[in-house]
C-alpha cells in the first residue's frame, strides 16, 4: 500500500475527522487547505471514505492503466512491415541498429538519443547481440519494429501512473485518478504511442520530473530535488523540449523559500542538487553532446533551424502557430479537457498561487515559444499534457462538487448557501464526479477506440502493393511517390534477382529532380532533393517521359498531390503534373481510407498522417495507380 504521501492515501479513520482538519490547517498554509479540501477525513466523508476508498482508488488506478495500455496497443503494428512514418523509418530504430555496429556514439544529435539507446539495449538483449539484430531486421523488420513500438507504448502507460502519482501529491486521489485517466485516452499520446518515435517515451521522465516538483513545493525534502533532476535530464536526453519541466521545478523552489524565507540555504542546496542529478542523467544518456561536442552542436542548430524554417513544408498551415496550438488542443486533448484546463489554470491562481505558479506559466510559456516556430505539428505539445490534464482534472472536480453541494442543499431545503461537505450524499458526489470524468474522457475515448479500429486494419498502401504484385509483373518500370519508404518495392525477407538491390520492380528516383525553372525536361540524372522538396521534382513533361522509358504504372497518394493542391501557388508545376497525368493515364486501382459515403478530408499534417477524423476506416493516404498508354507502354502488356 503506498503512502499517504505518495499517493494522497486518507489517514487511518479511527483520527477524529476535526482533529485531523485542525492538524491539516496547522501543516499547510490555508490556502492549500482550501485547494485539497478540508482535511482528508472530510474528503473520504464526501466521497466514500475509510480504507475501502483507498482500495477502490488501486482499483479504479489499475482499471485506468490496463486501459491506457490496451488502447495503446491496439492496432500496434499498423502498416508493417514497412514503417510508413518517414520519422519512424528513418531515426530511431535503424539508428539504434547500426549503433550494434559502429559504437555508442549516434553521430547525429537533431533529436537527442536516450530513446535510441533504449532500443539499442532492448534490441540487443531480445536477439542476443548484433548479429541476432540484423539477421531479425533482415528476414523480419516487422518483428523488430513492433518491439519498439511496444516498449513506446509501456513508456507511455507509465506516464499515466506517474501522473497519477503526482497528482495525488499536488492535490488528492480524485484528481490524481481523473488527470491519469484523461491521458490514458486524450487522443495524442494514444496515437503515437503506437509508433516508434521518442514523443510519448519522453512523456515517462518528464513526468517523473514533475512528481519530484510536486514534492519540492509540498515538502522541500533533498529526494525530492533528486528525483525532478534525474526526470528532468532523463526528459532532455530523449527530447529537447522536456526542459519545459525546469520551470515547474524552478517554481516550486521559489515558493518554498517565499513561504519560508529562513529555508534558503536549503531551497539553494537541493536546487544544486536538482541540477547536478539533471546534467549527470543528461550526459549518462547523451555522453556524446561533450564527448562530440561540435556534432552535437550541430545536430541542436540543425533542429533549430527546421522548427524556425517559415512555412518551409508544402501545404503547411498558414494560420499563426498560437492558434494552430489551440486548435490542436481542442482534438488532441479534446474540448472539454481544453476548457476545463482553463478553468483550471484560473481558480488555481486565485485559489493558491505558488500552487499557480507551478502550473500555469509552464504551458503558457511553451504554448508561445512553440507557437513561434515556423513549422508546427499537434504531436509537439505533447510535454505540457501531463501538466494540461491536472489542471482539468482538478477544475472539473471542483465543479462537480459545487453542483453536488448545490443538489444536497436544495434536497434537504436549507437556507444555507452551502452545506459542509461532509453532508454531501456520497453517492450525489459519485454521481457527479462520474459526470465530471465522462464529460473529460469521452472525446479521448471515441477518438481513441476509433484509432485503434483503424490501425488495426491494413494500410492502403500494403492494399496497393497487393494489387500490383497481383496485376504488375517483376522488373517493371514502375513510378511510386515517396509516401513509402525505399523496402516497399521489396519482398521483405525474401528479396527477388530481377532488379537490382533485390528489389521487385525498377522504380523510377523520385527524389531527383529533372526539372527546369520552367518546367522543361532536362538532360542526365538530375540532382537529389529532400522529400520536403518532392512536389518541385514534378512537371507535366515527366509524363511523356515515363511513356517514352517505359514507366508505364504510376502510383500517387494524396500525401503528396494534397500539399501540392493545397497550395497551389507554389508549386503550380505540380498542379499541372497530377492533371496532365490523369489525361494521360487510366485509372486501373483506387484503394481509399475513408468509409463509404464520407467525404475525403482536406490535406494537413495532422489529420493527413494521425487518421483522427471518424471519416477514415483504415490507415494512409489515397492511393491512385495509372496506366500509361503512350510510347513504349503501348507495347507493354
Amino acid at each position: 500500500m503506498a503512502t499517504a504521501e505518495g499517493s494522497g492515501a486518507a489517514p487511518p479513520a479511527r483520527e477524529p475527522a476535526a482533529a485531523h482538519a485542525e492538524r491539516a490547517v496547522e501543516d499547510r498554509p490555508p490556502s492549500h487547505a482550501r485547494l485539497r479540501g478540508r482535511g482528508a477525513s472530510d474528503r473520504a466523508a464526501e466521497e466514500g471514505g475509510g480504507g475501502g476508498a483507498g482500495r477502490l482508488a488501486w482499483v479504479a488506478l489499475a482499471a485506468v492503466l490496463t486501459t491506457a495500455l490496451g488502447l495503446r496497443l491496439w492496432g500496434i503494428r499498423q502498416g508493417l512491415p514497412y514503417a510508413y512514418n518517414s520519422d519512424e523509418d528513418s531515426h530511431f530504430v535503424p539508428r539504434a541498429i547500426g549503433m550494434l555496429t559502429l559504437g555508442w556514439n549516434p553521430h547525429y544529435f537533431a533529436n537527442p538519443p536516450a530513446y535510441t539507446d533504449l532500443l539499442r539495449l532492448l534490441f540487443a538483449a531480445w536477439y542476443g547481440g548484433r548479429a541476432g539484430v540484423d539477421h531479425a531486421f533482415a528476414v523480419d523488420p516487422a518483428a523488430v519494429f513492433t518491439l519498439a513500438r511496444v516498449c513506446a507504448a509501456l513508456l507511455g502507460t507509465l506516464a499515466v501512473w506517474l501522473l497519477y502519482i503526482a497528482g495525488a501529491r499536488l492535490f488528492d486521489r480524485g484528481v490524481a485518478l481523473l488527470a491519469a485517466a484523461l491521458a490514458a485516452v486524450a487522443f495524442l499520446p494514444v496515437f503515437y504511442a503506437h509508433l516508434a518515435l521518442n514523443d510519448v517515451p519522453t512523456l515517462a521522465p518528464l513526468t517523473l520530473s514533475l512528481v519530484g516538483t510536486a514534492g519540492v513545493l509540498r515538502k522541500g525534502r533533498p529526494r525530492d530535488y533528486l528525483l525532478a533532476g534525474v526526470g528532468l535530464g532523463l526528459g532532455c536526453a530523449t527530447k529537447y523540449t522536456a526542459g519545459i519541466a525546469l520551470l515547474a521545478l524552478l517554481a516550486a523552489a521559489a515558493a518554498q523559500y517565499l513561504d519560508t524565507p529562513s529555508i534558503g540555504r536549503r531551497v539553494l542546496t537541493g536546487l544544486a542538487l536538482a541540477g547536478a542529478a539533471a546534467l549527470a542523467c543528461f550526459l549518462i544518456a547523451d555522453p556524446y553532446s561533450v564527448l562530440n561536442f561540435h556534432a552535437f552542436e550541430q545536430g541542436i542548430a540543425h533542429q533549430s533551424s527546421l522548427s524556425g524554417e517559415s512555412q518551409g513544408k508544402l501545404g503547411a498551415p498558414r494560420e499563426s502557430g498560437i492558434v494552430y496550438y489551440l486548435w490542436s488542443l481542442t482534438w488532441g486533448l479534446g474540448w472539454a479537457p481544453s476548457l476545463a484546463a482553463l478553468g483550471g489554470a484560473l481558480t488555481i491562481w486565485r485559489r493558491e498561487r505558488k500552487l499557480g505558479w507551478v502550473l500555469v506559466p509552464a504551458p503558457l510559456i511553451f504554448l508561445i515559444f512553440m507557437g513561434s516556430e515556423g513549422r508546427y505539428f499537434g504531436r509537439w505539445l505533447l510535454p505540457i499534457f501531463p501538466i494540461l490534464c491536472l489542471l482539468a482534472a482538478f477544475f472539473a472536480l471542483a465543479l462537480a462538487r459545487a453542483c453536488a453541494r448545490r443538489v444536497a442543499t436544495r434536497a434537504t431545503h436549507r437556507a444555507e448557501p452551502a452545506l459542509p461537505a461532509k453532508r454531501i450524499p456520497s453517492k450525489t458526489m459519485l454521481a457527479f464526479a462520474l459526470i465530471a470524468a465522462l464529460a473529460l474522457c469521452a472525446q479521448g475515448l471515441l477518438y481513441s477506440i476509433h484509432s485503434g479500429v483503424v490501425l488495426a486494419r491494413a494500410d492502403t498502401r500494403n492494399l496497393a502493393r497487393a494489387w500490383l504484385v497481383t496485376h504488375v509483373p517483376a522488373g517493371a518500370k514502375i513510378v511510386v511517390e515517396p509516401i513509402v519508404p525505399d523496402e516497399w518495392v521489396q519482398d521483405v525477407g525474401r528479396p527477388t534477382l530481377t532488379v537490382a538491390d533485390g528489389d521487385r520492380w525498377a522504380k523510377y528516383r523520385s527524389l531527383r529532380s529533372r526539372i527546369g525553372p520552367r518546367g522543361e525536361l532536362l538532360g542526365g540524372e538530375g540532382h537529389a532533393v529532400s522529400l520536403e522538396n518532392y512536389e518541385l521534382t514534378l512537371a507535366p513533361s515527366l509524363v511523356g517521359y515515363y511513356e517514352r522509358e517505359g514507366y508505364c504504372w504510376v502510383l500517387t497518394g494524396s500525401q503528396e498531390w494534397g500539399r501540392a493542391f493545397a497550395d497551389p501557388a507554389r508549386a503550380p508545376l505540380a498542379v499541372a503534373y497530377y492533371r496532365a497525368l490523369a489525361h494521360a493515364g487510366e485509372v486501373v486501382h483506387r484503394v481509399s481510407p475513408y468509409r463509404a459515403g464520407a467525404r475525403p478530408m482536406p490535406f494537413g499534417f495532422d489529420w493527413s498522417f494521425d487518421y483522427y477524423p471518424l471519416a477514415y476506416s483504415r490507415p494512409g493516404p489515397e492511393v491512385v495507380i495509372y496506366r500509361l498508354r503512350g510510347g513504349r507502354c503501348a507495347r507493354v502488356g
